[in-house]
């Protein structure tokens, strides 16, 4: 007999629509539109098909190649829908795709018995706009996650960058008026999407995301580094996502710039790290932090690195001294907790999730502000003193204990039976 799943399903969910459609949960994250909401999926929508909850995810094809259905794990299927043009459309183009989508998401399910699906998880705020027809159509609940929020975007853009576009913010707040249930990653995400929003208090939980603790955990930092290809001697910072504005790359590279200038003898030791490809805005320069490290004086302590699987991510983690997020907003922050989760005391900017996925002063330092001398000053604090690195690397795991996927996965069951159960007493109501 197969051995149970500590989640233990609670409700007669039999299987969801799970709804993602700019960027699918078979992309490499790291690059493009692909990041941790891809990783969200692909975790949670696993382990609820090892508690007896099927997913079917329906998200966009960007390739030709892309076949039509695959199978992520057991009770997890992807369902890639042509809409537009497989490569070349840019996601502020999606809003115009999303009448294709729809119809794609529509004509899978009426193939299906009616009833197949219980219930509708949209990501983001362009799947929440198909979800918020479909959920209509076959009568059952929507809950949304946003995973970011362009009113909160804008509240925190970078310097030069983009704002998000209006028909952003008017799509996501529909959704948010359209949604049976949202799920929050944080309380200060909860608070937004009530004050900025309007959402209902009652209909927000908040559910945190979590870290595969079987991956990113802490092991020999010599033989890690041995395997990335670092000095034994060295002092790397490691900065791990989409190379973008929002993400702020570029602080970390002022911030290297400081420490050289504060303390000459680092130099020929201090190492950069910057793991992630181009993103958002940030493909209109794919060189700019080449660029930046160039007038910074620094190009000989910097190293750039393509996206890998996870194992490979969990080495460089394992061999950083410091991994730093100076992200302008974060709805939560996995990077910074999956390097906690490899002991790795964690530099990051006081904003947004970062407050919940960094335990400051316990296995990190979270900065106000975007300054790079600040950030030099909290990253010398660490580097400069091992048995402060030694207390947070500590500090840093035993933190992201608090955080596995199994956890999130039971929050998210718990959401999905209070949906269904409003839903249904909603509909006896009017029964009567």
């Amino acid at each position: 007999m197969a051995p149970r799943s500590p989640l233990q399903q609670r409700s007669q969910l039999r299987r969801i629509a799970v709804l993602s459609v700019h960027t699918s949960p078979l992309e490499q994250p790291g690059t493009g539109d692909a990041g941790g909401m891809n990783v969200y999926i692909a975790q949670t929508c696993t382990l609820l098909a090892e508690a007896g909850i099927e997913s079917e995810i329906f998200t966009r094809a960007t390739s030709s190649d892309t076949p039509p259905v695959a199978e992520l794990a057991p009770g997890v299927t992807v369902r890639s829908l042509i809409a537009g043009p497989f490569e070349g459309l840019a996601k502020q183009d999606l809003p115009g795709q999303l009448c294709a989508v729809t119809s794609g998401v529509m004509r899978a399910e009426a193939a299906r018995p009616e009833g197949w699906y219980d219930l509708i998880h949209s990501h983001y705020w362009l799947s929440g706009q198909v979800g918020w027809l479909a959920s209509e159509r076959w009568d059952v609940p929507l809950v949304h996650t946003m995973h970011t929020m362009a009113k909160v975007k804008n509240a925190e853009l970078a310097q030069g960058d983009t704002p998000e576009p209006p028909i952003r913010l008017i799509g996501e707040e529909q959704v948010v008026a359209a949604a049976d249930r949202l799920v929050a990653n944080t309380a200060d995400e909860a608070g937004q999407l009530i004050d900025l929003y309007g959402a209902q208090p009652n209909r927000v939980d908040v559910v945190h995301p979590g870290v595969d603790l079987d991956v990113f955990h802490p092991g020999d930092r010599l033989a890690a580094r041995a395997a990335v290809g670092v000095d034994a001697d060295a002092l790397l910072l490691l900065f791990v996502g989409r190379i973008q504005p929002l993400k702020a790359p570029d602080v970390l590279l002022g911030a290297a710039a400081e420490l050289l200038a504060r303390y000459p003898e680092l130099r020929g030791r201090l190492q950069v790290v910057i793991c992630g490809g181009p993103s958002g805005t940030g493909i209109e320069r794919p060189d700019a932090l080449i660029d930046l490290a160039r007038e910074l004086g620094i190009t000989d302590c910097v190293r750039f690195e393509a996206p890998g699987p996870r194992t490979r991510l969990a080495q460089w983690y394992q061999a950083a001294d410091v991994c730093v997020v100076p992200s302008h907003s974060e709805s939560f922050g996995l990077v910074a907790l999956e390097a906690q989760a490899c002991g790795t005391p964690v530099v990051a900017a006081r904003v947004g999730g970062l407050q919940t996925a960094v335990a400051d002063g316990v296995g990190g330092t979270l900065v106000a502000g975007h300054d790079p001398r600040d950030y030099a000053r909290a990253i010398g604090d660490i580097l400069l003193q091992p048995l402060r690195r030694e207390a947070l690397a500590n500090g840093a795991r035993a933190h992201a204990m608090d955080f596995g996927w199994t956890r999130t996965t039971a929050g998210l069951i718990a959401c999905y039976e209070r949906a269904i159960e409003e839903r249904t007493a909603a509909s006896l109501s009017h029964v009567r």
